[in-house]
């Protein structure tokens, strides 16, 4: 148990925070394999330059990042007073979310497992 008063140690637990700007989409309907394609295109580059990349990708995943990466420079810039101009790329990764478990009929009377993967998608930003 931890020692000293309630506000001090969510004080102490608040410093600790990250404070850099970022997006994360949770149960996003693409498996990890197929956002990290997307995301790895993107990832260290300039927030220009990533928007690009995105923008004229057509994987399906590229529609949700995109998203995201909108969405992360709108908290750079309303939250924390970031100049867009300077933001890039610093981590952009894929968590594995629940699967969805369907069934296939085949013939036989026999049937086969349908997997449905979704993933959690986290975008972080930093300046130069």
């Amino acid at each position: 148990m931890a020692k000293g008063h309630r506000s001090q140690i969510k004080r102490e637990r608040n410093a600790k925070k990250d404070t850099r700007p970022s997006a994360t989409l949770s149960y996003a309907r693409v498996s990890v394999q197929k956002a990290c394609f997307v995301l790895d295109a993107i990832r260290g580059k300039d927030v220009k330059t990533a928007l690009g990349i995105v923008m004229y990708n057509p994987r399906y995943a590229s529609t949700l990042v995109e998203k995201l990466l909108k969405s992360a420079i709108a908290n750079a810039e309303n939250n924390n007073g970031m100049n867009v101009d300077n933001l890039y790329v610093e981590e952009c990764y894929a968590n594995q979310g629940p699967t969805m478990k369907r069934i296939r009929p085949r013939a036989q009377g026999r049937a086969y497992r349908i997997e449905k993967r979704m993933s959690h998608i986290t975008v972080v930003l930093n300046e130069r």
